[in-house]
């Protein structure tokens, strides 16, 4: 039995980031997956549809640039071609995450990793069978989507947002359930290849977890796109009508009853957690995921866990963060998880980005604070880009000047929001960020106006 001092199971952004960083404290790493390294963010999730977000954006810039004199004739385009793009782009990461653990003489076991005992592992495949030995283990299973209770689902045709990518030709319309970030950045995708789409969400509005405002702004510029938007609605019953196809029968707030025929059904109501690999060690839970602590330590010492699996952000660079932090503490060296500034980011057109407290949250945690927003149709920049949706509202303590929060809609914002993370991170105030001089003519100008605005120092706002 080969015997490791650190064993990670699961080869996702969490699990492959915590291999590389065990390594570097000199110690016999072993990194077990069952299917694609690179997990799936990689695979099924961040990557791919952020490779088809780029085709939509260049689908809406063609179609926007005849207003700008700039004709190209009817745009074609090819899903063949553009699934295929995508897999190129997963390849090519795929192969350079398997650079990086070879160069670092990390074990990568392929097969299914279950824990049979304390510091034992049974890595299978569909051939073989082998245990490992490990002094330490880090639970790195990640999540797959929730398949909701609806009835008459279990004998439909549905995509989840592992399968979608899949799909081989464009529906004649589709149906997503779920109007979070998943759901409204396939929304974005298909509404751009000219596939009429419509949100059922069961919530008053689509991505509930983001500022109000930003939700808002999102809803319009997505029904501008043709998107038909739900809220307060939920999916009672799925049907076949008579052609085969997908019936979904829907139920408003009010009780209003209607049925959608739609040519394909995608489900993104959230995401579960993979725990059968360590059943049984039985750990301490917190609902459905892992109770971990601040060094992300499992009730049992040697037993760290990270990711979609622990709950929490269930986002890539969190998981990798987290990642991070288990393998300093499982080599011996003690770091705790700072997740005071997470960055969070949809890749919607217009993208939302925004980092620390929301003023909900910062009213809940007693803040005396005062909210700036300043609206991009101001802005040079946003105006020759022609994307002058959007916003940045800003958030801050009115003791000190403290930034508490920032929220960003508009044109590459998800790009922006380190600076705001970085002064949050840093307990920054808004007369530094006032004082900083931010280049022109740039989308982050913004941020420098809501600053200066909070101060009563507006030039533009």
């Amino acid at each position: 039995m080969s015997t490791y001092d650190i064993a990670i199971i699961g080869g996702g952004p969490g699990g492959y980031v915590a291999a590389i960083r065990a390594a570097s404290y000199g110690k016999r790493v072993a990194l077990i997956e069952a299917k694609d390294l690179g997990g799936t963010c990689l695979n099924r999730g961040c990557i791919p549809s952020k490779t088809l977000l780029r085709h939509s954006e260049v689908i809406e810039t063609i179609e926007k640039a005849k207003a700008w004199g700039i004709e190209t004739g009817e745009v074609q385009f090819s899903l063949e071609k553009m699934l295929k793009r995508k897999d190129q782009v997963i390849e090519r990461l795929r192969n350079g995450i398997s650079y990086l653990l070879k160069k670092d003489k990390i074990d990568v076991l392929q097969g299914y990793g279950t824990v049979t005992e304390r510091g034992t592992i049974l890595v299978k495949d569909k051939e073989y069978g082998k245990k490992i030995q490990a002094e330490h283990i880090i639970l790195a299973t990640g999540s797959e989507p929730v398949v909701p209770g609806i009835p008459g689902l279990d004998t439909a045709t549905y995509y989840t947002s592992d399968t979608i990518f899949h799909i081989e030709e464009l529906p004649r319309s589709l149906v997503i359930v779920g109007g979070g970030i998943i759901g409204v950045e396939f929304a974005c995708i298909f509404s751009s290849l000219n596939v009429p789409v419509t949100i059922i969400e069961m919530g008053n509005r689509i991505v509930p977890s983001e500022d109000p405002d930003a939700s808002k702004q999102l809803a319009k510029s997505l029904k501008k796109r043709g998107v038909t938007i739900l809220t307060n609605t939920k999916v009672t019953k799925v049907l076949k009508n008579e052609k085969g196809e997908e019936l979904v029968e829907i139920e408003k707030e009010n009780g209003e009853t209607s049925q959608l025929e739609t040519g394909a059904l995608l489900l993104s109501v959230g995401r579960k957690p993979n725990t059968t690999a360590f059943s049984s060690l039985h750990l301490k839970m917190d609902g459905p995921f892992v109770l971990v602590d601040e060094y992300m330590r499992t009730s049992m010492p040697s037993v760290y866990a990270v990711g979609d699996v622990v709950g929490g952000w269930q986002l890539a660079h969190v998981a990798s963060a987290e990642g991070v932090v288990a393998a300093a503490n499982a080599a011996g060296d003690e770091t705790k998880l700072d997740t005071r500034a997470v960055p969070r980011c949809v890749y919607t057109s217009p993208e939302i980005a925004s980092v620390g407290l929301t003023e909900e949250e910062a009213k809940k945690k007693g803040y005396r604070f005062k909210v700036q927003k300043v609206d991009l149709a101001g802005n040079g920049k946003a105006l020759t880009l022609d994307e002058k949706e959007g916003f940045v509202k800003l958030i801050a303590d009115t003791k000190y000047g403290e930034i508490l929060g920032v929220t960003m809609v508009g044109p590459h914002v998800t790009e922006m929001i380190t600076e705001s993370s970085a002064f949050i991170h840093l307990e920054g105030t808004v007369d530094e960020l006032a004082s900083m001089i931010h280049p022109h003519p740039t989308v982050s100008e913004n941020i420098y106006e809501a600053a200066a605005a909070w101060l009563g120092k507006g030039i533009h706002s």
